[in-house]
């Protein structure tokens, strides 16, 4: 049967959110029923909510989370009741030209669960992500559901699901940072320090972490970063030359997604060196480039969405460093917050003052 469970949604644009009650339908044909423990605050969050993703409100806002599956539906093989998982937005269909050329990471048909959680009035709710996890517990996809160890803590394993992942995933996917590579990170809130972070699991010998915020510098020290450049007070470009010989750095990630840090990593980068864009531009925002520049400098010019990554690859093998205390996924966790405390949370986000609060249910 159905269930009611409280969970966080937005009703309108700008409108502050809500803890309201929601109806889980029982799982159908490839779908889970999961309980959820714990959801990261998101600036994707903030985006739903403000409109700028799409207008199908309301949302059921939550994406970045990890719980226990509770019931599974017909033909779901890949999780049982009882498996703790982290959610995915990436549900691979293994059935596109691009799962067909052995590349899933690339997925062009991910999918979410069929049913549609409602409010109690049988008014639909579109769930963030295809996820909705501000809420006691959510309808998915089974695909969505990443089977991982469960000794790891909650708050941290969910982080996973989006944000640590994207930064992880955008210096060590997509970005290939190698062993003695020199990296610089543009924009070092929670996916740039992520992204510090995995150059530093991937042996970069140089980091540098570029931010206008001298606490967010401060942490991305803590994470890995072996130097800093506030670039309200210095020019990142000529900071970033500076430090890499004159030459520039072998990978420089945009954690920011901006035009103007766009190009402050195409020209921070070293000759062939390669540019990652991790940050989300906003639909209006346009960018130009000489392109003799683009051609002399050669190297390479990439988008990482989600960290180019394959979740059922990639996240037990973090699971598993974070466990073996070689990622610090603990440190992303600035607070602890109940469900009526996200709106609270995107304030605190909005002002820099957190690299990810965190719901505990």
């Amino acid at each position: 049967m159905a269930q009611v469970v409280r969970g966080v949604i937005a009703r309108a644009k700008g409108a502050p959110v809500e803890v309201v009650p929601i109806v889980v339908p029982d799982p159908g044909p490839g779908e889970a029923v999961v309980k959820v423990q714990a959801c990261g605050v998101c600036h994707t969050d903030l985006h739903y909510r403000e409109g700028g993703i799409n207008d199908e409100f309301p949302f059921l806002l939550g994406h970045e989370a990890a719980g226990v599956v509770e019931a599974v539906g017909e033909g779901v093989d890949n999780v049982v009741p009882g498996d703790f998982v982290i959610l995915n937005w990436r549900a691979v269909c293994g059935r596109c030209r691009s799962c067909r050329r052995g590349r899933p990471q690339y997925c062009f048909a991910t999918h979410n669960a069929k049913q549609k959680m409602t409010l109690e009035d049988g008014t639909e709710l579109s769930p963030a992500l295809g996820i909705g996890a501000f809420a006691e517990k959510t309808l998915v996809a089974a695909g969505q559901c990443t089977k991982v160890d469960p000794a790891a803590a909650p708050a941290a394993a969910g982080l996973l699901g989006c944000g640590v992942m994207a930064g992880l995933g955008a210096a060590i996917n997509t970005g290939q940072v190698g062993r003695g590579d020199s990296v610089a990170v543009i924009g070092c809130g929670g996916v740039g320090n992520a992204a510090v972070m995995g150059a530093r699991l991937a042996g970069a010998s140089r980091i540098i972490a570029v931010d206008v915020d001298e606490r967010k510098l401060v942490t991305a020290r803590g994470l890995g970063a072996t130097h800093t450049v506030n670039s309200r007070e210095t020019d990142a470009v000529e900071a970033i030359r500076e430090l890499t010989g004159g030459n520039g750095a072998d990978v420089v990630i945009d954690a920011v997604g901006r035009p103007e840090t766009y190009k402050q990593a195409f020209y921070a980068r070293d000759l062939a060196g390669t540019v990652v864009l991790v940050g989300v531009p906003t639909p209006e925002m346009t960018l130009e480039l000489p392109l003799l520049d683009v051609f002399g400098r050669g190297g390479a010019l990439k988008s990482s969405w989600y960290g180019d990554c394959l979740p059922e690859r990639d996240f037990p093998m973090l699971i598993d460093l974070y466990l073996q205390g070689r990622l610090d996924l603990d440190a992303f966790v600035s607070e602890t917050i109940a469900l009526d405390g996200v709106e609270e949370a995107f304030a605190r986000m909005h002002r820099g003052e957190v690299l990810r609060s965190v719901v505990v249910l």
